[in-house]
């Protein structure tokens, strides 16, 4: 796997390539980079859903369960849909190797769980309850919708409104579980 610092380079290269005009086109590489970073932004509103849907209900423990569970169903379906729907021709699947890449490229949408539920059980461990513990991960999805948001962005060279606005959208997202919650919670309940 590539280091963090060569991938953004790297990606930031190509991006420059392309918006300078110069005929280059998204190699696997940037491909792989940009699906990373949408596995992770759909990670995190899974994230953010279940913790919106289960938080408060259920123990810590049980949470963070149904969160991994539910996202590691969730890849694993994704990466089987895409092989079988794009990738299979004349009765022949993808080499082993292939589909390692391609899960390895979509792993971001299980491991973008982990900061909320790092947080999650932190605020349980330090006393709060589960409805609170839950609300502590959902805000963190949010950051995390937020950062994603914004790296997106940046990959894309995107500046001033432009920038503001994908990041905005990506927090957006966040506010919009949090606002769910209160409505189910506060007016439905």
């Amino acid at each position: 796997m590539i280091g963090a610092s060569k991938a953004d380079w790297l990606e930031g290269a190509v991006m420059t390539s392309i918006a300078a005009g110069d005929g280059a086109q998204l190699g696997p590489l940037a491909e792989n980079l940009g699906r990373r970073r949408a596995s992770g932004i759909y990670g995190a509103i899974i994230t953010a859903a279940i913790l919106d849907t289960v938080g408060g209900h259920a123990s810590t423990t049980v949470l963070v369960i149904s969160v991994v569970v539910t996202l590691l169903v969730y890849w694993i379906a994704e990466e089987y849909a895409e092989v079988l729907g794009e990738h299979t021709a004349g009765g022949r699947l993808p080499s082993r190797a292939y589909i390692l890449g391609a899960l390895a490229a979509t792993w971001p949408m299980v491991s973008a769980s982990f900061a909320p539920l790092l947080a999650v059980v932190l605020a349980t461990l330090a006393g709060a309850s589960a409805l609170t513990a839950a609300n502590v991960g959902l805000v963190a999805a949010m950051v995390l919708l937020t950062i994603h948001g914004w790296l997106a962005g940046r990959a894309a060279q995107l500046q001033g409104w432009k920038l503001v606005a994908a990041t905005s959208i990506a927090a957006g997202l966040g506010l919009v579980m949090i606002l769910l919650k209160d409505l189910v919670l506060i007016h439905l309940h």
